[in-house]
């Protein structure tokens, strides 16, 4: 059995996105007969405090559904106050560090990109070690950061940024993006690379879609994730028309957000929003069966940018009203998943949700069938796993 390293900076029980998709990379290389190891911090996110399970210790190795998992100290925060985010990114990374320069490590390596200085530091070590380094980018940075407004173009950080991004893309062996963005970007600064398209399907293996669809309802709404800068739910929720309309809308998660969006929820006259905290990704599925459309919006358009809820939900049947702009946009349009509106535009948005809660939960149920096939069809994690394997990237 072929050993490979998955290095990522997220890793269930961690919640959110980030750590789904690096354990559904895990499991499906197992299943595909490889011996996987994932190197992580000590479990924090969201909330920037270490899990009880995990205080006090150092170091900790343990086994989740055949995977060895092994967490590194970690300083953790979610500080506003940039010098402790700092630290708190320099603690993992001292860790990190130390372990992949004097531990032994297989001959295969995936590090997972952002963050950019952990994806920096395990490239920088893997390249003198002559490891094959596949190098798994989800978001462009610092590109990404200037689009939030997080980074100030042309500041001493942003050029370090550059620095160390060039880098980790001309060391990688090859490299897998979520997006056709990603892949042109990458190959815009190091022309010729080797690039693959790696999407973030799910793999749920649900066999047929169970509706329980509550005729006498209003329709029903839901973001699950992170409520962080990135997303806008806060502003979401401030400028959501959902006065007289037949709608509500359903929060699931955590982040920084948080006590924004429930001090606004709770200032409300006519409770059409409801914040449900965060909920195991199982139980939230379990819960999810009886709404009717995921929302999935970002902030600002993000280039290379693709939410993976977007496959996520599809391939449990939910129709997307997609609110974000870039690539997404392209592919709900494009599969017919539902309804998008175009980045910041809220005066349009309020009018499609006008037009959605016209819609009869019958028609809702004819809907979720023809998505629920499509992505069974098109958003095949097994299929894509295969096509990678056989083209020799793992």
């Amino acid at each position: 059995m072929e050993e490979i390293l998955i290095i990522s900076n997220y890793y269930p029980p961690e919640k959110g996105a980030a750590a789904n998709r690096i354990e559904q990379l895990a499991l499906k290389l197992h299943e595909k007969n490889y011996q996987v190891t994932v190197l992580c911090p000590l479990g924090n996110y969201p909330k920037g405090e270490l899990f009880p399970e995990y205080k006090g210790k150092f170091s900790v190795t343990e086994k989740r559904d055949n995977i060895t998992v092994k967490r590194l100290w970690i300083y953790p925060s979610v500080s506003k106050n940039i010098a402790v985010r700092i630290v708190s990114v320099l603690s993992f990374s001292l860790s990190l560090f130390f372990f992949l320069l004097f531990k032994k490590t297989p001959k295969k390596v995936v590090v997972q990109s952002p963050p950019l200085l952990l994806s920096f530091i395990s490239v920088l070590v893997l390249s003198l070690k002559k490891k094959k380094i596949i190098l798994n980018i989800s978001d462009l940075w610092p590109l990404a950061a200037l689009e939030l407004k997080v980074l100030k173009e042309h500041s001493l950080s942003h050029k370090f940024s550059l620095f160390l991004e060039r880098f980790i893309y001309k060391k990688a062996s090859l490299i897998l993006g979520q997006s056709n963005e990603i892949i042109a970007h990458v190959n815009s600064i190091i022309p010729g690379k080797k690039c693959y398209l790696y999407r973030n399907f799910p793999d749920h293996k649900i066999e047929f879609l169970e509706l329980k669809t509550k005729i006498d309802q209003p329709v029903k709404l839901f973001y699950a994730g992170l409520l962080g800068i990135a997303q806008g739910v806060f502003e979401l929720c401030q400028k959501l028309d959902l006065n007289g309309l037949n709608v509500e809308l359903h929060l699931f998660g955590d982040g920084a957000e948080k006590s924004q969006i429930e001090a606004l929820i709770s200032s409300q006259k006519e409770k059409k929003i409801v914040f449900h905290g965060m909920v195991d990704r199982k139980e939230l599925h379990s819960q999810l069966q009886s709404f009717d459309i995921a929302v999935v919006p970002l902030k600002t358009r993000i280039y290379g940018s693709v939410p993976s809820k977007i496959f996520e939900y599809a391939s449990l049947g939910f129709p997307i009203l997609y609110f974000g702009g870039g690539e997404g946009e392209t592919i709900v349009e494009e599969n017919h998943l539902g309804w998008v509106a175009s980045v910041e535009n809220f005066s349009e948005l309020n009018q499609l949700l006008k037009t959605i809660s016209t819609i009869k939960k019958e028609e809702f149920d004819v809907l979720k069938n023809q998505i629920f096939l499509h992505s069974q069809e098109h958003f095949d994690l097994e299929n894509q796993m295969k096509n990678l394997i056989k083209e020799g990237v793992f």
